[in-house]
């Protein structure tokens, strides 16, 4: 889908994912699929503002994630084969799998706090 970027709506999204530590480059890649049937990933450097590194890095981060789905389109001749991207997942699955993340963070930390507490305890008795 030429022509489409991300709005002030999609960058306050990236930025709440960014604040919760996903890196800005997937968030933005994540935000442009998500509005798209499927595109290239010369339409989401352009539509999200990123570099083509960029791109393919998050774009190898959220295929391994099974988040999108490529695929190639045939194309006349030679040269370099096309790709088209899509979504595989919702944005609402994205925000459950952090989410969980997060919630399993919380835990572990709570986890060592509460055992750091113990050792600390049972030191003074000791003394």
């Amino acid at each position: 889908m030429e022509g489409n970027t991300l709005d002030t709506r999609d960058n306050k999204i990236i930025d709440v994912f960014n604040d919760l530590g996903v890196p800005k480059n997937l968030a933005k890649t994540l935000m442009y699929i998500s509005k798209v049937e499927e595109c290239r990933s010369s339409e989401i450097e352009h539509g999200a503002n990123l570099r083509q590194p960029e791109v393919s890095v998050a774009m190898q981060q959220l295929t391994d994630m099974g988040w999108i789905s490529k695929r190639n389109r045939k194309k006349e001749g030679k040269g370099r084969p096309i790709y088209l991207y899509k979504m595989e997942t919702t944005l609402e699955d994205v925000i459950d799998h952090y989410e969980q993340e997060k919630l399993d963070q919380i835990n572990t930390i709570k986890k060592d706090l509460k055992e750091l507490k113990e050792l600390i305890d049972s030191r003074k008795k000791e003394e």
